[in-house]
């Protein structure tokens, strides 16, 4: 079991009144952690050590920023197998996708390193005569990051990693479903010398989280949020961000669509909707959870899918390799079960019927939706995917287009120049022709569009969300007034 203190400053710290939480192993009911409940005042405490190192780390030279953000990269991944550990304790996750979650999270870090001498400005020509004009980007003061559970590590790191390089400090809010998680990697920056306050991690239990969230964003010295997470709590967060006129990133949910064109490779279209489908259990958002595919060779990839998917392990991470492990807890194994049955009442056939012994769950396939039944409409977040057939590319693209969200998307065919044009017609913040759904680089625009939210993580797309643009003059030559 792990035990959990606050980050503040660079202090250990129980919560004020001592109050603490507990997360179970969503396999075995086995305590997991026993983490410190921030109350307010902690929040605000977080706030005030992370606007007190602010004037320092933003007076940093950018070559010392990236030296301390290597160096946390390379702990971070000589960290691995305590990232494994607690992440297996924590959410169930298996091995390989909580190592996968360090591997990227190291090179978000090492990316985020490569941008401290990227914030950069231009000069403007100006109409007044003698006058030199220029924009210059710089660091906003603290940035809240908040992060959610199903991919801690690179979700984790993602909200504070760019922050830190454009010269700002940071609050990581952890997800009281990771706790321990979160908390270390907050450990590790300040290991690797960002301390005094430049990283802080706060936890707190469930009935605390919205106070909490509030309460910083109120904060006077929190100047940006970013928030990956459910569409729902994305639209609450905007609202209260609004309020206060500050700016916020919001990567939200996602109902992937991938496209299999009639010429497609079906067996390189099987591997990418099987792995999109079901990396960590489809517990991503940008999981494929509707698969689209012409009428015309729907049986022959259905067939092959589902023996696909069929011969994939399931069982408990901690006893032996898997590829399913455990779903976060047993809403999720009711969400699934409840969309796989509504489509059944309106007519889909069901082609692999995943049976849940607790949170272990196998997988779901689920044969002819249509855009009437829930499980084409509501972001499943588990083990179960959707096949809905077309008769014309159009159709396809409209059904693709056929949902509130908008964040990742993939088209399968060979005839590229007929993919590309498909791509470019899907409502999606990402799009990869031939390839999985599921697909992310640390240097690449990371966002989505409609439901999915606003804003991009990830490369010289996340320093315009993380730094404010100034225009500066200087006047070289006496200027003309009219008075």
């Amino acid at each position: 079991m792990s035990e959990v203190q606050l980050l503040i400053g660079d202090r250990d710290a129980a919560a004020k009144d001592a109050a603490t939480f507990v997360r179970n192993n969503p396999v075995s009911g086995e305590m997991a952690t026993r983490a410190a409940a921030a109350s307010v005042d902690d929040a605000i405490l977080a706030a005030e050590s992370a606007a007190e190192a602010f004037p320092a780390w933003s007076a940093l030279g950018p070559h010392e920023r990236r030296k301390k953000l290597l160096r946390a990269a390379d702990m971070l991944e000589a960290a691995t197998p305590e990232f494994i550990s607690v992440m297996v304790d924590e959410i169930g996750a298996t091995a390989p996708w909580a190592g996968f979650n360090v591997y990227l999270a190291a090179q978000m870090l090492r990316e985020a390193a490569s941008m401290t001498t990227q914030v950069s400005g231009e000069t403007i020509p100006s109409e007044i005569p003698g006058s030199m004009a220029f924009s210059i980007r710089q660091p906003v003061g603290v940035v809240l990051g908040i992060a959610p559970w199903n991919a801690p590590v690179i979700l984790g790191v993602r909200a504070i990693a760019v922050p830190l390089a454009c010269g700002n400090t940071v609050i990581l809010k952890a997800s009281e479903i990771c706790p321990a998680t979160h908390r270390l990697i907050g450990t590790i920056l300040r290991k690797a010398g960002l301390d005094h306050g430049v990283v802080n991690v706060l936890t707190h239990d469930a009935a605390s989280a919205s106070t909490i969230v509030e309460t910083l964003i109120a904060h006077r010295a929190v100047r940006r949020i970013n928030f990956t997470g459910s569409t729902r709590v994305g639209k609450i967060l905007a609202v209260t961000a609004a309020k206060h006129l500050k700016p916020i990133l919001l990567e939200l949910g996602g109902k992937a669509p991938l496209i299999v064109l009639d010429d497609a490779d079906l067996e390189e279209a099987v591997n990418a909707a099987a792995f999109g489908a079901f990396a960590n259990q489809g517990q991503i958002c940008m999981s494929t959870e509707r698969i689209i595919v012409d009428e015309k060779i729907a049986d022959e990839f259905t067939k092959k899918f589902a023996a696909k998917v069929r011969a994939l392990p399931v069982g408990d991470p901690k006893k032996g390799d898997v590829v399913f492990g455990a779903v976060m807890g047993m809403p999720t194994v009711e969400r699934v079960q409840s969309l796989v049955k509504d489509a059944i009442v309106r007519g889909a056939k069901v082609i692999l019927q995943g049976e849940a012994h607790g949170t272990v769950m196998a997988p779901t396939i689920v044969d002819h939706v249509t855009p009437a039944m829930q499980i084409f409409r509501e972001e499943s977040f588990g083990p179960s995917v959707s096949i809905t057939r077309f008769k014309t590319v159009e159709e396809a693209i409209q059904l693709a287009n056929d949902t509130e969200y908008g964040l990742s998307a993939a088209v399968f065919g060979r005839d590229i120049a007929r993919a590309i044009e498909v791509a470019k017609k899907i409502d999606s913040g990402m799009c990869h022709v031939n390839g999985p759904t599921v697909h992310d680089e640390a240097q690449m625009p990371f966002g989505g569009v409609k439901a999915s939210g606003y804003g991009r993580f990830g490369g010289k797309a996340a320093l315009e969300a993380f730094t404010e643009l100034r225009w500066i003059t200087i006047q070289t030559t006496p200027r003309h007034y009219p008075f």
